[in-house]
């Protein structure tokens, strides 16, 4: 595995001296994994083929040789699971499956990262830590022991496991990243594909912390921009933070270490991606709040605090300067930008009003919300226009009065900005007999929703351009394949958004950037906003699978819409739920007692899963989606056996797709019923609720089997960019070692 070194330019800016202490949080005991003989062999067999067993060796203190011997007893084999590739494309996967195994210092070993490095990616990288939970169990150190004569009969077992449930176990159909290799195939361009409106999406598998300083891990190589291109791809995204891009400035000497190597890999993208009509758009979130010592010397530039971290004041005139300064020199030194979206009241304390704490500053109280959020919107534009006129400054509403009405904000930007609202938004909903209401991520709820239609309204009546935030490949209501099959529902949204007259898609947030047919609708109805939902879709299937399926296949994706339909929609459910995981989550004898985690851990905190779902409705809903689910399958199955030979590889593909779907679907019903009856038998199982468990635990079995199978031969599937891989291939076999484990203690 190469060697990747976070260069820590952000930390080194914001702390100047003393490096920080990794985070704990309130560090409980971790949790202990009982179906495998020891904690030595949880960590080998979840690190084999990850980690070379020379450095897991390292890391416990033995040799390469005695790593492979326990490894071989539980039946593991060595095999291609990964193509070359780099501690970023990996790290986060390797964090997340020692967590509970591994104290920091030993984290760090196998990561080959220091203490800075790691500190680095918990805090930068897409709120990594706090996805973790905020807290770091607190694991002793790990040491090699000779297995005794229990831990050695346990294993033998385990390897029975294995070899009757995978006996091909080291044959994987492609390894893991190797999708890799089909988005590096570059395909004809074809400008007509890609010229009407805007539509722009996130790379499928790109860094979120700092894509532009490790050039080996490009996020946007020729052949995915050639593939999005033809699905009708002309823009894309990238995450960046301004004091890494902006030029050496005297007044803040901690800024723009690193800026003109960052630039020059910007230019690179642009102009790769410029070869296929593609223009690159900045995410902006400026600016980044700085440490308390950062004001030291500049006390009039502070503005709110918050915690060990206060903002850097945009009404201020330095502050402003600095902005639009920065702005205009890397517009002006990669001039082909296609421009910058902002959110200028997110999750991250960036301005004074970002968190309503604009009363706190002596400058921004006398502006008030509406005019300190138009204003750094305005500033922000200044900058991006200064140095290229022509290039698009789009203002998200996220977060503008709490997700609420915004109107008094659009009513003060100026008119040659764009305007961006996620399209669902406060749409009202009701599955399973309980209302509710969206929030955003959701395909299985079709836009437009009341919030984004009174503020696109606002701003067209100012005639400035608007554009729909959605998630057309696929949502956190399941973001482990790269799309989801549900057509009829994506082309009824995209149908809406055409007569709502907007100008444009953001097609995705950091999850969704595969070339898909989903994206291949958006581009049909913007070409055509009067297109016919059934001429779309029936276009599309005959492409895909032959004239002669079009029936078979919009049928299928019928089924599989109408399941989607049943989803149980709420933000909770969305971030805590395993159906990110499906088959792959472990069971539980008894409660880990670990809350969920976002869109991270799910542990067997059902009734965080849940939201305002009762339990037996939360079961209920996902029963009936693989219900419906079920029929689409079976009709791609028959699709299957007629599909032309030409066509066949990508018919196969994508009835994987479907059917992962399916399995994870079926597995959090499972898991559901399964926690249910754990819970309502605390001190003694009945033997009715035994026999109904153990049916339960027949059925993961044969889920994570099943799913085996498709991942095996699919390496998409799993995946997800700013989690990496939420489980591999040996995860779904340590599911049936948990399984059988769990088998035998309850029929005692």
């Amino acid at each position: 595995m190469k060697r990747v070194h976070i260069v820590l330019f952000i930390l080194i800016a914001c702390v100047g001296n003393a490096q920080e202490t990794l985070p704990h949080g309130s560090s409980p005991d971790p949790i202990i994994f009982k179906h495998f003989p020891s904690r030595m062999h949880v960590f080998i067999w979840r690190n084999w083929n990850l980690v070379s067993s020379e450095r897991l060796g390292a890391t416990i203190g033995c040799s390469a040789e005695e790593i492979e011997k326990v490894a071989l007893s539980m039946g593991l084999e060595k095999d291609l699971q990964w193509d070359a590739i780099s501690t970023q494309q990996l790290y986060i996967t390797i964090i997340r499956r020692n967590w509970h195994l591994l104290p920091y210092e030993q984290l760090m070993s196998i990561l080959e990262m220091d203490e800075a490095e790691l500190n680095f990616a918990l805090k930068e990288d897409d709120f990594l830590y706090y996805k973790l939970g905020s807290l770091k169990p607190n694991a002793s150190r790990l040491e090699y022991h000779l297995p005794t004569p229990t831990e050695e009969q346990s294993a033998i077992k385990i390897k029975k496991i294995v070899q009757e449930n995978f006996p091909k176990t080291n044959q994987l159909g492609e390894p893991r990243y190797g999708f890799l290799k089909e988005l590096e195939h570059v395909i004809p361009y074809h400008p007509e594909r890609n010229n009407d409106g805007l539509r722009f999406i996130y790379s499928y598998f790109g860094a979120f912390g700092d894509p532009l300083l490790n050039a080996e891990t490009n996020p946007y190589p020729e052949g995915l921009l050639s593939q999005l291109a033809n699905q009708g791809v002309n823009g894309i995204w990238l995450h960046v933070v301004l004091h890494q891009l902006s030029p050496e400035n005297p007044d803040f000497p901690e800024f723009g270490i690193g800026s003109e190597k960052r630039l020059s890999e910007l230019a690179k993208i642009v102009e790769r991606a410029g070869k296929y009509g593609i223009k690159v758009y900045l995410y902006m979130n400026e600016p980044r709040a700085m440490p308390l010592s950062f004001f030291d010397e500049r006390k009039d530039l502070q503005g709110v605090t918050s915690g060990d971290l206060a903002t850097m004041c945009t009404s201020t005139d330095e502050v402003k300067e600095w902005i639009k300064s920065s702005l205009k020199h890397v517009f002006t030194e990669v001039n082909d930008l296609g421009g910058v979206f902002t959110i200028t009241a997110s999750e991250n304390l960036t301005n004074c009003a970002s968190h309503g704490l604009q009363s706190q500053c002596i400058r921004c109280s006398e502006l008030g919300y509406s005019s300190v959020i138009a204003n750094i919107n305005k500033t922000i534009a200044d900058g991006v226009h200064a140095g290229n006129p022509g290039a698009k400054v789009i203002a998200w509403d996220w977060g503008w009065n709490g997700h609420g009405d915004g109107r008094e904000i659009i009513k003060k930007l100026d008119k040659d900005l764009w305007f961006m609202s996620v399209s669902e938004w406060a749409k009202p909903i009701n599955r399973g007999n309980i209302a509710s209401s969206v929030g955003e991520y959701s395909i299985s709820a079709i836009g437009p929703g009341p919030r984004a239609k009174m503020h696109w309204k606002e701003a067209q009546e100012k005639e400035m351009r608007t554009v729909a935030k959605v998630q057309f490949n696929n949502t956190w209501e399941i973001s482990s394949v790269p799309w989801i099959p549900v057509l009829d529902l994506i082309a009824e949204h995209a149908s809406n958004l055409a007569k709502s007259e907007v100008d444009g898609y953001m097609l995705s947030w950091s999850l969704g950037g595969y070339p898909s047919p989903n994206l291949e609708i958006a581009n049909q109805f913007s070409k055509n906003p009067n297109a016919l939902v059934e001429n779309v879709l029936n276009n599309i299937a005959g492409v895909r699978y032959g004239n002669e399926n079009i029936a078979k296949a919009r049928f299928a994706w019928k089924q599989f819409s109408d399941a989607f339909r049943e989803f149980p929609y709420h933000i909770n459910v969305l971030y805590y739920a395993p159906q990110q995981y499906g088959p792959a989550n472990l069971l539980f004898a008894e409660p880990s007692g670990y809350n969920s985690t976002m869109v991270c851990f799910p542990y067997d905190n059902l009734d965080a899963w849940r939201g305002p779902y009762p339990r037996d409705v939360f079961y209920d809903q996902f029963k009936k989606m693989t219900e419906k689910w079920s029929l689409g399958i079976e009709a791609f199955e028959d699709l299957l056996m007629t599909v032309p030979t030409s066509k066949r590889a990508l018919a196969q593909a994508d009835y994987g797709i479907a059917k992962a779907c399916m399995l994870h679907f079926a597995s959090v019903a499972n898991q559901i019923k399964f926690i249910e009856l754990r819970d309502q038998n605390v001190e003694l199982i009945n033997e009715q609720d035994r026999l109904a468990m153990l049916e339960i635990l027949k059925s993961e079995i044969e889920l994570a089997k099943a799913l085996y199978k498709v991942t095996a031969n699919d390496s998409r599937i799993g995946f997800e960019a700013s989690n990496q891989y939420f489980y591999l291939p040996q995860d779904l076999m340590e599911k049936v070692i948990n399984c059988r484990y769990l088998e035998e203690e309850i029929s005692q």
